[in-house]
């Protein structure tokens, strides 16, 4: 008997090994930004093996070919026989005459460390799943193995939210999980903690990559420690992270570039800055808003998301949701943690305020509506203009500065938004139920009353109203003022040679669009005055006044042209501590601010 178990469970492994697409990735050729990868597929059981790159990316929500750096393609059978290969599309590989097994290799080329595709050289191999390996669709609930043949001459190691097998040999369910655990090969520094009770203790690690010394990472890591557990704060607890460890994947070396994207057990911080040049405070706030989303958008998850798409464009209209109320969680976060003071963090909300409240976007598009665009929009590129400037807000800043106005208007009532966000996590994200915009306005509904959570949604996301935020920054003793002596022109324009061009296009409804000015223009002289690269041009526009008519020459495709532009008040607004003006907020204000920035 005991030796047919063991044959029956030699078998059941055996057959568990041979369902399971394995690769190998070595870096001979880094210095060329080169990887040779090797994949096997066995017991196939159709004719034909369709193979693809994947198109997208999870965390981005546009098309990205990463075909386009895969060549030499080759396939053979399980007995080594070369097989045909066909296209029948610039992103998919067709192999026929298989014997069940096939065993395919290629080339890739990578050159762009961030967080959507790879990049390889002698510093290290930065690898999104998706811009590396080629996939089999009809194989997507196998499970796969890769080996990370590591360079030991430069001192590699691997860092990854994959599970390890054995060596530099690590797992993954199936092809979700895969595409979802980018990985990083160097000569990291590693540092690590434990979070939560002994009997479910977690491990939270910082992989950082840079060239800079032991005692910047520690400092570095006391800050994301700070990050993490006030985090934590928000929902009252941490995810349950799938193999009991999530970890940070930062690169801040020269060659990288700037990014953060989110996974579910990790994810990628890349950017250009050293700790030793500003990335001790700059670097920050990425990881304070992609560790945001391994509650916000891994967990609490979209409908629209889920299964994510890796042969098309993700579309998904609760982005101001996921992405904005993230954002507006990231820099209130390093305020609580106290990485940043209470009045930096509120003077750093002016420029995303601005942009938001003074976009002539929110006539054509509400929020859902602006998550939508995020195809066209998230490092997606087009090489005809657009009218972006004039149709499109930001879904991460519409969202965070609506998730300010919630927040301070959920505090009226005595009320917060952390517990509308811990409502959202019990309800949706902790047993990873998909939601829909209607599911948290009935969300809302419930936290805050049916009147509340129906004005909010009702106003401000199927329709593109504004709240009242100058009242509602009052009552945490915050001033919202605007200047209405500051004349305003509305271009932008850079002065050379004594012409000023415009370099973007022009705002709807400001005065320069209703003189008729464009971009492209160039500017001769504003009310006879002729321009001087000595000055910029902003500044000439404030020797005038509001209300003046401003006689300005241009040149339109080599003619010469006259306008007339009116000067109107400046529409920026200015944010700062009520104190910052010499007036002392009311008990009420300071306690409700104390409240809401967690400060003493």
């Amino acid at each position: 008997m005991k030796s047919f178990f063991l044959f029956l469970f030699f078998n059941i492994s055996l057959v568990g090994f041979s369902q399971t697409n394995t690769y190998e990735i070595s870096f001979e050729n880094a210095v060329h930004h080169e990887a040779k990868v090797k994949a096997t597929f066995p017991e196939i059981d159709t004719n034909v093996l369709r193979v693809r790159m994947s198109r997208t990316s999870p965390g981005r929500y546009a098309l990205h070919e990463f075909a386009k750096n895969v060549y030499q393609v080759k396939a053979t059978d399980g007995k080594g026989k070369r097989l045909k290969i066909t296209r029948p599309s610039p992103y998919e590989w067709n192999i026929t005459g298989h014997d069940g097994t096939v065993h395919l290799s290629y080339t890739l080329f990578a050159n762009r460390g961030g967080g959507t595709y790879a990049q390889i050289d002698e510093t290290h191999a930065h690898l999104n799943i998706p811009a590396t390996f080629m996939y089999a669709p009809s194989l997507s609930e196998r499970k796969a193995q890769v080996d990370f043949k590591l360079r030991e001459d430069l001192n590699w190691k691997v860092a990854t939210q994959l599970p390890l097998v054995t060596g530099t040999t690590y797992s993954a369910p199936n092809l979700s999980y895969f595409m979802d655990s980018p990985t990083e090969l160097s000569n990291y520094q590693l540092r690590e903690f434990q979070v939560g009770p002994k009997d479910k203790t977690q491990t939270i690690q910082l992989a950082l990559h840079h060239n800079g010394s032991e005692q910047e990472t520690d400092e570095y890591f006391e800050k994301v420690k700070k990050v993490v557990l006030t985090e934590r704060e928000v929902y009252g607890e941490l995810p349950v992270f799938d193999y009991g460890k999530y970890t940070f994947l930062a690169c801040y070396i020269p060659n990288a570039s700037g990014d953060g994207m989110e996974h579910r057990n990790s994810t990628i911080l890349t950017s250009t800055r050293s700790l030793a040049d500003g990335g001790m405070e700059r670097n920050i706030g990425t990881v304070s808003h992609e560790f945001f989303h391994a509650w916000n958008v891994e967990r609490i998850r979209p409908k629209s998301l889920k299964p994510f798409d890796f042969e098309e464009a993700n579309m998904s209209g609760e982005l101001w949701f996921a992405e904005g109320f993230t954002s507006y969680y990231t820099n209130l976060i390093l305020c609580r943690a106290g990485i940043i003071s209470p009045e930096k963090y509120v003077e750093g909300l002016t420029g995303t305020f601005n942009y938001v409240w003074n976009s002539p976007a929110r006539q054509f598009f509400n929020p859902i509506e602006m998550s939508f665009q995020a195809p066209f929009v998230d490092a997606a590129t087009s090489v005809d203009p657009v009218n972006r400037e004039n149709t499109f807000i930001s879904y991460y800043s519409y969202g965070s500065v609506l998730g300010l106005a919630l927040d301070l208007s959920l505090r009226e009532k005595g009320l917060n938004l952390d517990d509308y966000m811990k409502l959202v996590w019990k309800t949706y994200g902790k047993n990873e139920v998909p939601y829909t915009v209607d599911g948290l306005h009935k969300t809302l509904s419930e936290f805050a009353g049916k009147s509340f959570g129906d004005n909010f949604f009702n106003n401000y996301i199927y329709k593109s109203g504004m709240p009242n935020y100058k009242d509602l920054l009052t009552s945490v003793g915050v001033v919202l003022q605007q200047n209405l002596d500051t004349p305003y022109f509305g271009v932008s324009v850079k002065v050379k040679d004594s012409v000023g061009r415009i370099q973007r296009n022009v705002k709807i409804g400001s005065p320069a669009y209703k003189a008729g000015l464009d971009k492209g223009d160039e500017i001769v002289s504003v009310k006879n005055q002729s321009l001087s690269k000595e000055e910029k041009f902003e500044n000439l526009i404030k020797k005038f006044k509001v209300g003046d008519s401003l006689q300005i020459r241009f040149k339109r495709f080599g003619v010469e042209k006259t306008t007339m532009v009116i000067l109107e008040p400046d529409p920026y607004y200015k944010i700062f501590l009520s104190e910052k003006e010499g007036v002392t907020p009311s008990k009420m204000e300071l306690a409700r601010r104390r409240n809401w920035l967690k400060t003493e």
